[in-house]
């Protein structure tokens, strides 16, 4: 019995593995960065996620020094019966190999459980669409199998701007004429919607096997709305137009009806701070707190909450970490209202030296829905390197911080654009920056850099529906790695790893009060690991 027993054990770990298309590598040749994966209208690297049989585990490896998702399996082992007896973490054969700072014990505690995610994805906006449209047609489904089919990442979230954002070839937005035109009778599709954005969407939903939810933002309504009556600068909502642009949004929204796209979730203007700090050159509209907290209270909310849109949800700020208290408190002061019609709060990458200690704070005070909606990496002026290709500090960067978003009560987060061109744009404002993806149309063809594959280390591998579970230290243990671990809808568990230091770390998993994984996390690496931690 215990040879078919093993017999069967061998074969489930022999079937459990799919074949994926690997990385076609290229090696910039630039000191210090990673490699980037090629695909074009022949070949493009694929990802399955290749679920684990009972009491064992598959773990996803990314590093600096070239792995792209690399597989391995391998067995939860029992503790031995001394290390019952004596709770020894460690056996002495690896303490004396290794130094005690890179060796480290994380317990899964399975019944601590936290917040339910929403998703991962990306942002279609203009210049994404414009730029993936350049591309064969086989190249085209190639990109957007990478990020949204079964054996890409998965992403299920997408965010895209009503009317133009930055990343336009031009400012523009709805209805501009006839000016002061209140009831909004000339709201129409222009061209960026029909010919890119839309198709690009449209492109994404099939070929998901799963729902996309969609959300929108707004960056600037149109200019007489606007107390300048300029695309960007210091300004405010004119007040006779408060109602005009909570129509603004339903009028958005029967648009893309039209078209057949459901709008999941809007965001009550995109980074209200750009409208009232001086020196923001791109679209924009600025709120101060209370005028946010009457719009909302006595606009906004009642015209989506009275209309037939009514399931979508509202989310507030959509601005940086260290805005966020500002801006609720303000709000809330001014309007209580408006805290009631707001389902979320929705916070971008650009201030995290503020701690993430606040979602904390904003979960406990207003338990409402916290999600991350945008990120990019050089995005500042002091950044030299607007696009750092194969760059892994930027992948590091991300991860680092989606895992710190994801401890601390966030329930999803999104990418800004889905991809751009080698100068980091079309950017009407030239406000360029880096993107998980870079397309080279002459060649036709895009690269896929490391923050690609960061993303994906979360997206693929944590459901919709996933929640998360608390990872702990032993008393006394010194060496730590960056994780965070959800439980999913299948009963798995997943943990993500990330390694920042330049060395090796020896790590053991406590699954249970009798069970543990043990693992090397090489420098500079992500892994995720998926766990069946059942018995048979």
């Amino acid at each position: 019995m215990r040879t078919l027993h093993n017999i069967v054990l061998i074969f489930s770990f022999i079937v459990v593995t799919k074949s994926d298309q690997k990385c076609l590598e290229r090696d910039l040749g630039i000191e210090g960065r990673s490699i980037v994966c090629v695909c074009n209208s022949e070949y493009c690297d694929t990802i399955t996620r290749d679920p684990p049989a009972a009491s064992s585990y598959v773990a996803y490896t990314t590093t600096r020094a070239g792995k792209r998702f690399e597989k391995s399996i391998g067995r939860i082992q029992a503790f031995s019966r001394l290390q019952k007896q004596l709770n020894v973490q460690r056996n002495e054969e690896n303490e004396n190999e290794s130094p005690f700072w890179t060796r480290t014990t994380l317990v899964l505690n399975q019944n601590n459980r936290y917040q339910t995610i929403h998703g991962f994805g990306g942002s279609v906006t203009d210049a994404a669409a414009y730029n993936w449209n350049k591309l064969s047609e086989r190249t085209k489904h190639n990109f957007i199998s990478s990020y949204f089919a079964e054996d890409g990442l998965e992403y299920n979230l997408i965010r895209t701007p009503i009317g133009g954002a930055d990343f336009s070839t031009h400012p523009y937005t709805y209805n501009e004429y006839p000016r002061n035109d209140a009831a909004l009778t000339n709201f129409t599709f222009t061209y960026e919607d029909l010919f890119l954005k839309i198709p690009m969407i449209k492109y994404i939903q099939r070929v998901s096997k799963q729902e996309v939810k969609v959300m929108a933002s707004t960056w600037s309504p149109p200019v007489w709305m606007k107390t300048n009556e300029q695309i960007t600068g210091f300004s405010q909502l004119k007040p006779e137009f408060y109602q005009s642009f909570a129509d603004y949004h339903v009028k958005f929204m029967e648009l893309y009806e039209k078209a057949e796209i459901d709008i999941w979730a809007l965001t009550t203007t995109n980074e209200p701070i750009n409208g009232i700090i001086p020196f923001v050159t791109f679209n924009s509209l600025g709120w101060f707190p209370a005028e946010m907290g009457q719009w909302v209270g006595k606009n906004l909310g009642p015209t989506i909450r009275n209309s037939r849109f009514n399931k979508t949800l509202i989310f507030a700020v959509d601005d940086q970490r260290y805005l966020l208290h500002f801006y609720l408190l303000g709000m809330e002061n001014a309007d209580s209202d408006s805290i009631k019609y707001i389902d979320g709060i929705a916070v971008h990458y650009y201030g995290n030296f503020a701690p993430a200690t606040i979602f904390d704070d904003l979960q406990s005070r207003y338990n409402k829905i916290l999600l991350a909606t945008e990120a990019c990496e050089g995005p500042m002026p002091w950044h030299i390197m607007r696009v750092k290709l194969g760059s892994w500090e930027r992948a590091h960067r991300y991860t680092k911080n989606i895992i710190e978003d994801l401890n601390h009560h966030v329930t999803g987060w999104i990418d800004w654009n889905l991809c751009l061109d080698e100068k980091g744009g079309p950017n009407w404002a030239d406000n360029f920056v880096d993107a998980p993806i870079m397309v080279f149309p002459e060649r036709d063809e895009f690269i896929k850099q490391p923050m690609f594959y960061a993303m994906g280390h979360f997206s693929k591998f944590i459901p919709r529906g996933s929640q998360r579970i608390s990872v702990t230290y032993p008393f006394l243990e010194f060496g730590r790695i960056d994780n965070v671990a959800f439980r999913t809808p299948q009963g798995n568990i997943v943990l993500v790893l990330h390694n920042s230091n330049t060395f090796e770390m020896d790590v053991r998993i406590n699954v249970d009060a009798i069970r543990h994984i043990q693992i090397k996390a090489e420098a500079e690496s992500i892994i995720t690991l998926e766990i069946n931690t059942s018995l048979f």
